[in-house]
Protein backbone atom coordinates (compact mmCIF):
# COMPACT_ATOMS: atom_id res chain seq x y z
CA UNK A 1 0.00 0.00 0.00
CA UNK A 2 1.42 3.34 -1.07
CA UNK A 3 1.49 6.38 1.19
CA UNK A 4 1.57 8.79 -1.72
CA UNK A 5 -0.92 11.64 -1.79
CA UNK A 6 -1.00 11.38 -5.58
CA UNK A 7 -2.48 7.87 -5.65
CA UNK A 8 -5.93 9.00 -4.52
CA UNK A 9 -7.52 11.56 -6.90
CA UNK A 10 -9.97 12.58 -4.14
CA UNK A 11 -7.16 13.53 -1.77
CA UNK A 12 -6.84 17.32 -1.53
CA UNK A 13 -3.80 17.38 0.76
CA UNK A 14 -1.31 18.01 -2.05
CA UNK A 15 2.39 17.20 -2.00
CA UNK A 16 4.10 16.22 1.24
CA UNK A 17 6.39 18.52 3.17
CA UNK A 18 9.35 16.44 2.00
CA UNK A 19 8.47 16.87 -1.69
CA UNK A 20 8.10 20.60 -1.23
CA UNK A 21 11.43 20.86 0.60
CA UNK A 22 13.28 18.85 -2.07
CA UNK A 23 11.69 20.97 -4.80
CA UNK A 24 12.79 24.19 -3.10
CA UNK A 25 16.35 22.88 -2.66
CA UNK A 26 16.53 22.01 -6.35
CA UNK A 27 15.04 25.40 -7.30
CA UNK A 28 17.67 27.30 -5.31
CA UNK A 29 20.49 25.19 -6.75
CA UNK A 30 19.16 25.69 -10.30
CA UNK A 31 19.08 29.44 -9.76
CA UNK A 32 22.75 29.30 -8.79
CA UNK A 33 23.64 27.21 -11.85
CA UNK A 34 21.84 29.67 -14.15
CA UNK A 35 23.42 32.68 -12.43
CA UNK A 36 26.93 31.32 -13.06
CA UNK A 37 26.22 31.26 -16.81
CA UNK A 38 28.11 28.01 -17.49
CA UNK A 39 25.44 26.50 -19.74
CA UNK A 40 26.50 26.80 -23.36
CA UNK A 41 23.59 26.56 -25.78
CA UNK A 42 22.64 28.90 -28.64
CA UNK A 43 19.05 29.31 -27.41
CA UNK A 44 20.24 30.24 -23.90
CA UNK A 45 22.89 32.74 -24.93
CA UNK A 46 22.27 36.09 -23.24
CA UNK A 47 18.98 34.94 -21.69
CA UNK A 48 18.21 35.30 -18.00
CA UNK A 49 16.03 32.41 -16.82
CA UNK A 50 13.75 32.48 -13.77
CA UNK A 51 12.89 29.19 -12.06
CA UNK A 52 9.38 29.68 -10.69
CA UNK A 53 8.65 26.21 -9.33
CA UNK A 54 10.00 22.67 -9.11
CA UNK A 55 7.51 19.81 -8.72
CA UNK A 56 8.94 16.43 -7.82
CA UNK A 57 7.14 13.16 -8.41
CA UNK A 58 6.21 11.25 -5.24
CA UNK A 59 9.01 8.73 -5.80
CA UNK A 60 11.53 11.57 -6.41
CA UNK A 61 12.62 10.06 -9.74
CA UNK A 62 11.37 12.96 -11.88
CA UNK A 63 11.21 16.71 -11.42
CA UNK A 64 9.25 19.13 -13.56
CA UNK A 65 10.87 22.56 -13.56
CA UNK A 66 8.76 25.56 -14.49
CA UNK A 67 10.86 28.33 -16.03
CA UNK A 68 10.30 31.70 -17.64
CA UNK A 69 12.89 33.75 -19.50
CA UNK A 70 13.16 37.38 -18.42
CA UNK A 71 10.63 39.33 -20.44
CA UNK A 72 8.83 36.14 -21.46
CA UNK A 73 10.21 36.21 -25.01
CA UNK A 74 11.30 33.03 -26.82
CA UNK A 75 10.04 30.86 -23.95
CA UNK A 76 9.69 27.73 -26.10
CA UNK A 77 13.23 28.07 -27.49
CA UNK A 78 14.60 28.45 -23.96
CA UNK A 79 12.70 25.37 -22.75
CA UNK A 80 14.01 23.31 -25.69
CA UNK A 81 17.56 24.48 -24.94
CA UNK A 82 17.25 23.65 -21.25
CA UNK A 83 15.90 20.18 -22.00
CA UNK A 84 18.81 19.67 -24.40
CA UNK A 85 21.25 20.56 -21.60
CA UNK A 86 19.36 18.75 -18.82
CA UNK A 87 22.04 16.08 -18.30
CA UNK A 88 24.74 18.72 -17.82
CA UNK A 89 22.48 20.71 -15.48
CA UNK A 90 21.68 17.54 -13.53
CA UNK A 91 25.40 16.89 -13.14
CA UNK A 92 25.92 20.40 -11.78
CA UNK A 93 23.02 19.95 -9.36
CA UNK A 94 24.43 16.66 -8.09
CA UNK A 95 27.38 18.60 -6.68
CA UNK A 96 25.12 21.10 -4.94
CA UNK A 97 22.13 19.07 -3.67
CA UNK A 98 22.69 16.20 -1.27
CA UNK A 99 20.42 13.37 -2.36
CA UNK A 100 20.90 9.66 -2.88
CA UNK A 101 19.48 9.93 -6.43
CA UNK A 102 18.89 13.24 -8.15
CA UNK A 103 15.62 13.28 -10.15
CA UNK A 104 15.55 13.44 -13.94
CA UNK A 105 14.86 17.00 -15.01
CA UNK A 106 12.12 18.08 -17.41
CA UNK A 107 11.85 21.79 -18.14
CA UNK A 108 8.57 23.39 -19.13
CA UNK A 109 7.35 26.93 -19.65
CA UNK A 110 5.44 28.51 -16.77
CA UNK A 111 2.06 29.69 -18.03
CA UNK A 112 0.89 31.15 -14.70
CA UNK A 113 2.14 34.63 -15.65
CA UNK A 114 0.00 34.65 -18.80
CA UNK A 115 -3.01 33.40 -16.86
CA UNK A 116 -2.55 36.13 -14.24
CA UNK A 117 -2.36 38.79 -16.96
CA UNK A 118 -5.52 37.42 -18.57
CA UNK A 119 -7.43 37.52 -15.25
CA UNK A 120 -6.17 41.05 -14.59
CA UNK A 121 -7.38 42.19 -18.03
CA UNK A 122 -10.78 40.59 -17.40
CA UNK A 123 -11.15 42.25 -14.02
CA UNK A 124 -10.25 45.64 -15.50
CA UNK A 125 -12.60 45.28 -18.49
CA UNK A 126 -15.58 47.57 -18.99
CA UNK A 127 -18.08 44.72 -18.63
CA UNK A 128 -16.86 43.80 -15.15
CA UNK A 129 -16.75 47.46 -14.08
CA UNK A 130 -20.33 47.83 -15.31
CA UNK A 131 -21.44 44.78 -13.31
CA UNK A 132 -19.67 46.04 -10.20
CA UNK A 133 -21.38 49.42 -10.56
CA UNK A 134 -24.80 47.69 -10.75
CA UNK A 135 -24.02 45.69 -7.61
CA UNK A 136 -23.00 48.78 -5.64
CA UNK A 137 -26.13 50.65 -6.80
CA UNK A 138 -28.33 47.78 -5.56
CA UNK A 139 -26.57 47.80 -2.18
CA UNK A 140 -27.19 51.55 -1.78
CA UNK A 141 -30.96 51.08 -2.11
Amino acid sequence: MSNSHYDDPNDDRGPSHRLLRVGENIRHALSEVFARGEIIDPSLEGVSVTVTEVRCSPDLRNATIFVMPLGGTNAQDVVVGLNRCSKYIRGQLSRMVTMKHLPKLKFTSDSSFGEADHIERLLNSAHVAQDLAKDSDQEDE
